[in-house]
């Protein structure tokens, strides 16, 4: 019979026990892992630097890093934030830095800092890490919930849920009553097979990109009433895009994907995009621009003119694609071309035909309902004494640290409702 047992040997789950220890020293807390490893996520996260955490310590900001949770998690953040992690690793001899673009890693610059920092933890506390107890089955009875593995049953007053996006246990949490918003995937790339973008991987930019939406509407014709597919946009992001052998990659399609996973879904991941490789300008002011430099430049040939600020690479695969010729000069470009170039610049369409995942990091969108869950607690309204932290409820977010923050908080508050409640 334990005191807690939480289910799920990753990272909300071991931040979960070492906090329980902490706070009640002579519970005996076990952590049910299913495979033979723990904190698997932990050890890929961040390309192996693990992004524990990001520099964004305002919590109202933080928040609109989060597709879904972000009105549920406002609350949580102002009681256990990115400072307050940053000081819960550096109390236990984990150094810190936090990059130019606000991530969060531990300066040996290895996830297995972080890793043994959990293991030794919790091997100080007395916390048992029971290795490939799989969980089949969840019930509970005179407020004991009992945890069934393939073999053995264990006992526990009350039992924390981490598992992330297990659908196994999705599954016996919905015999329990419990909704579960069917689960996407968040934060995927975008495959495009696309000449403008053959052979030159690894070139980034600064855009302004949009994926377009299909939406039908009604157009007469002299015979009948018929419905037209037209498209629209509907998510919009700027920043760095990196240009991969399988399409486009980097913080603006990362974080479309993960605005966007449930439209992205029902699509299919079969939609258009437009890029505006200069965001400063629109196709009209580009074209102007451009006017303006085919009378100063009107000799040189197009491709050897650093017109606009961008990698020569790609402003030769743009230029191509406007029909402009190697050896053209800027006093043979008709107003068709140069209309056409200002295109390819600031309205570059591409047809994107599925997605990939980011790395080894894979995060869905979906999960418990987030109405079914007290934000002060993170425990059940459903059923006492059950407790969720991490993926495995219907919160996500942007890359960058931010979904280890929502697992590091819902574990910290539930580990103090846990123990004092």
């Amino acid at each position: 019979m334990f005191d807690v047992i939480i289910v799920g040997g990753g990272a909300a789950g071991f931040y979960a026990a070492i906090h329980i220890a902490e706070n009640a020293p002579h519970w005996k807390i076990a952590i049910l892992e299913r495979g033979k490893t723990v904190l698997s996520k932990v050890k890929v996260s961040g390309g192996g630097r693990c992004n524990v955490t990001h520099g964004e310590y305002d919590v109202k900001e933080l928040v609109k890093n989060y597709p879904r949770g972000r009105k549920e998690l406002l609350g949580p953040f102002y009681t256990h934030a990115p400072l307050d992690v940053m000081a819960f690793f550096e109390k236990r001899g984990v150094s810190l830095k936090v990059e130019k673009d606000g991530r969060v890693f531990p300066k040996s610059n290895s996830s297995q800092t972080i890793i043994d920092c959990f293991l030794n933890e919790a091997k100080r506390l007395g916390i048992q890490i029971l290795k490939n107890s799989a969980v089949k089955h969840l019930s509970q009875d005179n407020q004991i919930w009992t945890v069934t593995t393939k073999n053995k049953h264990y006992s526990a007053r009350k039992l924390l849920l981490a598992t992330g996006s297990s659908s196994k246990i999705w599954k016996e949490l919905e015999q329990l009553g419990h909704t579960i918003v069917a689960p996407v995937p968040s934060l995927f790339t975008f495959n495009i097979k696309d000449d403008r973008l053959k052979g030159i991987q690894g070139i980034t930019a600064n855009v302004s990109a949009e994926i377009l939406g299909r939406t039908l509407f009604p157009t007469k014709t002299n015979i009948q009433l018929k419905s037209k597919v037209k498209e629209e946009p509907v998510l919009q992001e700027e920043g760095p895009v990196l240009i991969t052998h399988w399409g486009l990659s980097g913080p603006v399609i990362l974080r479309l994907s993960a605005w966007g996973a449930n439209v992205l879904h029902d699509y299919g991941y079969a939609f258009r995009l437009n890029i505006n490789w200069t965001p400063e300008y629109s196709t009209g002011s580009m074209e102007a621009y451009l006017r303006k430099v085919k009378e100063l430049e009107a000799k040189k040939t197009v491709l050897r003119t650093h017109a606009v600020d961008m990698p020569r690479r790609l402003w030769t695969k743009l230029v191509n694609a406007a029909g402009i010729e190697k050896e053209d000069k800027w006093a043979d470009i008709t107003k068709e071309k140069l209309q056409g170039l200002a295109q390819q610049l600031t309205a570059s369409s591409f047809r994107v035909e599925g997605k990939s995942t980011f790395k080894e990091e894979f995060v869905t969108a979906g999960g418990v309902d987030l109405k079914e869950i007290n934000f002060k607690t993170f425990e059940s309204k459903i059923h006492p004494n059950l407790y969720f932290a991490g993926e495995i409820i219907n919160v996500d977010a942007i890359t960058g640290g931010f979904n280890f923050q929502n697992a590091w908080t819902g574990a910290y508050i539930a580990a103090q409702a846990i123990t004092f409640e």
